[in-house]
């Protein structure tokens, strides 16, 4: 396999599978037309190659140098380009690269200036920003875990951006690319190049090391690793899915290293923050979502906030080539399979459960036939909300509340929406109730 196709290999395990299956499998890698510095790429067609170069081009550098330590200039073509078309993409690939310093693979935007801080990342935040300023003296090794795409790496890396900023010497990985590097050093017998590699370091940052479960020999090596950065007052800073007492498979005392410092969690995003968060991404990229559309995409996209600026991402380009005016039906159009994928996860007991709990409703009153100002309100809302987040059809949901017929649920839609367009701090309860019940399938 190419190196490019292995680093189209390595960007579908960091995207949804829709988007993977639509837009990135359908790239082609030129490696007769690439170099060290000029990835070749080929889209089918112009719309396409836009929308990959607005949303992936940085990343895809960023996995070449990731895996071959050098970042090239990425281009999407459509078709195929001329030679002389193709002769000049290299030598001005080839003048950029001559006045770039190496440039480390930790992502220049990661910085604790652009991370937007809420209450479920304030400690997170607070305790990485203190490691960042006295690395080695405090909280050494820092262990950050939190579910998939809550800010870890952005938290780990502007560790990495400060320290580099301060001149010194920051290596950071993956556990998955150390495991590699490990491996393939032992089967060359350089084992002394590989321990070198991340002995001498002032900041060691390691990615992901739930991965690490049940990998004795690596483990091994590891904690030798860990021993030597920490005696010698070296930062090491580590993040996960989970705590370390959760990881199966973890030898013990590796375990009690990873606790001798500071562990800190990050929860998932409130509404608030997650606003807040769509409003930095869309400041700095100059995009311009109105708050209908920026409410809208907070309630329905989950927590994971890399799918949030993707779809953020994704209703910019698309506004831009069909030349459509960004609207909230042309966002819910646009966004409909990555809504789609949220709620074929929640069910409607998920739903109800969540109503129950807020409106002080038992959840048998809203499933029965009880008349009460409450309980009606009550099953009005779960029914709304069960027609928004859920594929189920009015005549499914009308068997679930045990109702006539379907009309009975469009009638309680429509004395919801009528609450929706004449009262305001409804329409941000029901925000709040979507946010909780998406919130409980990230967890």
């Amino acid at each position: 396999m190419n190196i490019g196709n292995i680093v189209l290999k390595k960007l579908k395990q960091e995207i949804s599978n829709s988007e993977w299956e639509r837009y990135i499998k359908t790239l082609n890698y030129d490696a007769s037309a690439s170099r060290s510095n000029l990835a070749q790429f080929y889209a089918p067609n112009m719309l396409l190659a836009k929308w990959i170069k607005t949303k992936y081009q940085d990343k895809i550098a960023h996995l070449f140098e990731v895996e071959v330590d050098i970042r090239p200039k990425v281009i999407i073509s459509v078709g195929k380009v001329n030679s002389l078309e193709k002769n000049q993409q290299r030598v001005q690939a080839g003048s950029e690269q001559k006045n770039q310093t190496k440039s480390t693979i930790l992502n220049p935007s990661f910085t604790f200036e652009s991370f937007i801080i809420g209450d479920s990342n304030q400690f997170a935040y607070t305790t990485a920003k203190s490691v960042s300023e006295k690395p080695g003296a405090l909280y050494n090794p820092l262990f950050l875990y939190g579910g998939v795409g809550l800010g870890k790496t952005h938290l780990i890396q502007a560790i990495g951006n400060h320290q580099i900023s301060m001149g010194k010497k920051v290596i950071y990985t993956t556990f998955e690319q150390f495991m590699n590097k490990f491996t393939s050093h032992l089967r060359s017998q350089t084992m002394d190049r590989f321990r070198d590699h991340f002995r001498e370091c002032d900041v060691l940052l390691i990615d992901d090391i739930q991965f690490l479960s049940r990998k004795e020999q690596t483990q091994e090596e590891f904690f030798h690793t860990f021993n030597e950065l920490h005696q010698a007052k070296k930062q090491i800073v580590i993040t996960s899915d989970r705590q370390p007492n959760k990881i199966a498979g973890l030898v013990d005392r590796l375990r009690s290293r990873f606790e001798w410092g500071l562990m800190a969690d990050i929860q998932p995003p409130g509404l608030e923050t997650k606003i807040a968060i769509i409003q930095k991404k869309c400041e700095i990229d100059g995009i311009s979502l109105n708050d209908e559309i920026i409410n809208f995409i907070a309630s329905n996209m989950g927590n994971n906030i890399r799918e949030i600026e993707g779809a953020i991402i994704k209703l910019n380009a698309y506004s831009g080539l069909m030349n459509q005016k960004l609207t909230l039906e042309f966002a819910q159009n646009v966004i409909k399979d990555q809504l789609a994928e949220k709620q074929t996860n929640i069910t409607i007991d998920d739903i109800v459960k969540v109503v129950s709990k807020e409106q002080n409703i038992k959840l048998s009153d809203i499933k029965s036939k009880k008349r009460t100002k409450d309980v009606v309100a009550a099953r009005r809302i779960s029914i709304y909300l069960t027609r928004n987040l859920t594929p189920n059809s009015m005549p499914q949901i009308a068997v679930y509340f045990g109702m006539k017929d379907h009309t009975a649920v469009s009638h309680a839609m429509k004395k919801i929406n009528e609450l929706v367009d004449n009262d305001e701090n409804f329409k941000v309860l029901l925000e709040e109730f979507s946010n909780k019940i998406t919130s409980a399938q990230t967890k």
